[in-house]
């Protein structure tokens, strides 16, 4: 037996503020171009739930800020794992805005928001080292492919991984997309022993040249809104033909770094963007091994009740799964599965994993 990365702990963080599609029945929308969304409010709602699958999403309460259910998420990895804290080597949590403090506009990361986690926690070892990590959508896997990069080059041993957002204190109300984004918070604790389980391969890249504005902040779409306010956006078309181009590659790539055949893949835990493009990258991955589509109990989804809460819909999705909280999925030992994530930058990350 060898030694691996292996995943010893998991935990996550689902907001209390449930808010549905139909809550979005009265709110005006307005295009790029500050005019007004002149569909039927309804019909609107309903192609949206058509591309994207949301019915639902969940937003953090005004108490809490991203740092607060990061810890939440981080505490429930720790005590599934039952690794004493204070032998943590390293705590990376992974975000896109910081803390922000609801009905304000300033992102708040100073300190970081893993030193904020580590003081949740109570950790006194100064050896235990914390730091944030920005890398879009994919944040929370870079992170994994970070603590496993650090246990082979000897300077870890235990790894908290954290993915937290609040992207419902960034939206911009009179943008459709806006109906896209959701809060959460997902963890895993990580330790590199010898097991038959553990990472098998992973891979990740950047495409920063056309693709960097495909996800910005910019001001409202409201009429004569304040340019110094800014929010994210999206440009869904470009997003989705990047990752419909690049993600399947990325995939294929880290299947055969791992030495894993596809027909050995029980699961695929996918981003939770929307349901229409994460199976359009599933499906175009099985098409590049001779199928016509993917198994149809292939890729466990949260996006239809969470919304896509960014570096959180991973390891959050993981931990209900591998926890017996999702009806249709399950996983045992031994089982294969990758991971795999695209998002701002443009970044993308993949990783197999046996469980």
């Amino acid at each position: 037996m060898h030694l691996s990365t292996v995943i010893t702990g998991t935990g996550s963080y689902l907001p209390t503020i449930t808010k549905a599609n139909t809550d979005f029945g009265t709110q005006a929308f307005f295009s790029e171009v500050s005019q007004p969304m002149t569909t039927n409010q309804a019909d609107l709602i309903e192609k949206f739930k058509k591309i994207t699958g949301i019915e639902e999403r969940r937003y953090a309460s005004k108490e809490l800020t991203t740092s607060d259910i990061a810890a939440i998420a981080a505490k429930g990895a720790v005590e599934d794992s039952g690794i004493d804290p204070e032998t943590l080597d390293v705590i990376i949590v992974a975000h896109n805005f910081g803390n922000v403090i609801q009905g304000t506009i300033q992102s708040d990361a100073v300190p970081s928001l893993a030193n904020r986690v580590k003081h949740h926690l109570q950790i006194k070892n100064p050896k235990c080292v914390a730091y944030d990590l920005l890398f879009g959508c994919p944040g929370w896997l870079q992170g994994v492919i970070q603590a496993d990069a650090f246990f082979k080059a000897g300077m870890a041993k235990n790894a908290l991984v954290v993915g937290a957002e609040t992207l419902s204190r960034v939206i911009d109300q009179y943008d459709r997309d806006s109906m896209i984004f959701s809060d959460g918070a997902g963890a895993v604790v990580m330790q590199y022993k010898e097991d038959t389980a553990g990472i098998l391969g992973c891979t990740a890249a950047s495409h920063s040249l056309d693709e960097i504005s495909y996800i910005n902040m910019a001001k409202s779409y409201h009429p004569g809104s304040d340019e110094a306010i800014r929010y994210i956006k999206m440009k869904g078309r470009k997003v989705y033909e990047y990752a419909l181009k690049f993600v399947p590659q990325a995939m294929k790539e880290c299947l055969e770094i791992s030495g894993v055949k596809i027909e050995d893949v029980k699961k695929i835990f996918i981003h939770q963007a929307n349901e229409k493009m994460d199976q359009a990258i599933v499906d175009a991955l099985y098409v590049m091994y001779g199928y016509s589509k993917a198994p149809i109990d292939i890729m466990p989804m949260t996006v239809h009740y969470l919304g896509n809460s960014s570096v959180a819909t991973i390891p959050t999705l993981y931990d209900l799964v591998l926890h017996g909280k999702d009806a249709e999925h399950s996983l045992h030992k031994g089982d294969i599965i990758m991971f795999a994530s695209v998002g701002a930058g443009m970044n993308i990350n993949a990783a197999c994993y046996r469980v």
